[in-house]
């Protein structure tokens, strides 16, 4: 590779000669330094020109990178956290129908499952993941009560995002799928569809990606009947030939929505929205927010 390695005060140069503005030298560095420039220079492109990925804006100081980047960290960590709680009660949900309706291991018979192939991948799966766990649980129905699987509301404790989802989304019959979704007031197909999106919106952000301004290509089905109330709320109009649908915005609503049925006493909804709300409001349309989204029913209740 005939490029070589560029330092610290070399990697900020290369900022500087682009046009960026750098108020205070050392502490631009020290972000290089901890963050790595390739990780940083991701968010520059809200503040390039148009046409010239390389060329800043006039005016453009390396705080306002830095501030948007500093954003995004808090928006991955809220959603992680939203995400967790709709993950556990989810996990909790299905295992209850499951076990009630199904029977306590019926989740190994492949005959309550769409696709045998995709059960059987589950399957093996789900066993490395009890075969990893350090549970004393797992431990104890497999060494005192002998037992290589245990039953379903034991499984779901060691069972991954992923493999929840699949299972949800296989179990036959079509009734204890909507019998789960009934809980968040969704058709058991938008549910699914959305619990299968945030499976994917939790990983990226669990691996400290971009996730203010991603396009997601796993998306969801929009709720259009019920609940009601969330319709008006949802960003359907393109921006810059894209869809917003694919954006944060519309994952955020579905997760405000999911997080008021699970905890409707919490407060995470409105730290989400105190979040946004430190946005640059000419930065808020690459979220796919739409105009005045706070005025929306289901924000306006929220915002201090």
């Amino acid at each position: 590779m005939s490029k070589p390695p560029a330092t610290y005060p070399a990697q900020l140069q290369i900022l500087k000669d682009r046009g960026l503005i750098v108020p205070d030298e050392p502490f631009a560095l020290h972000c290089l330094a901890h963050h790595n420039y390739y990780r940083l220079s991701a968010y520059r492109f809200p503040f390039t020109l148009p046409s010239q990925a390389d060329r800043f804006q006039p005016g453009t100081t390396f705080d306002q990178i830095w501030d948007l980047y500093q954003f995004d960290r808090e928006l991955r960590r809220l959603v992680i956290e939203g995400c967790k709680r709709v993950e556990i009660s989810v996990r909790s949900r299905w295992a209850y129908e499951m076990g009630h309706q199904l029977g306590p291991l019926a989740y190994l018979e492949n005959r309550h499952f769409g696709d045998p192939l995709i059960h059987a991948r589950t399957l093996a799966k789900l066993y490395q993941e009890m075969d990893r766990s350090k549970e004393e649980f797992i431990k104890h129905h497999h060494h005192n009560l002998h037992m290589v699987w245990p039953p379903v509301w034991v499984l779901v404790e060691v069972a991954s995002f992923g493999n929840v989802s699949s299972l949800l989304n296989q179990v036959n019959p079509p009734r204890l799928r909507q019998d789960v979704a009934d809980t968040y007031n969704l058709d058991e197909k938008i549910f699914c569809s959305l619990f299968h999106h945030l499976g994917v919106v939790r990983n990226t952000a669990a691996h400290h990606s971009r996730l203010w301004n991603r396009r997601f290509v796993v998306t969801f089905q929009l709720p259009k009947k019920k609940p009601p109330y969330l319709r008006p709320n949802f960003s359907t109009c393109p921006l810059q030939g894209t869809g917003r649908e694919r954006n944060i915005y519309n994952t955020l609503v579905l997760l405000v929505h999911l997080i008021q049925c699970i905890e409707p006493a919490g407060h995470w909804p409105q730290r989400l929205v105190s979040h946004l709300q430190t946005l640059d409001t000419a930065l808020q349309p690459q979220m796919g927010c739409p105009a005045n989204w706070e005025r929306l029913p289901l924000w306006q209740p929220l915002v201090a």
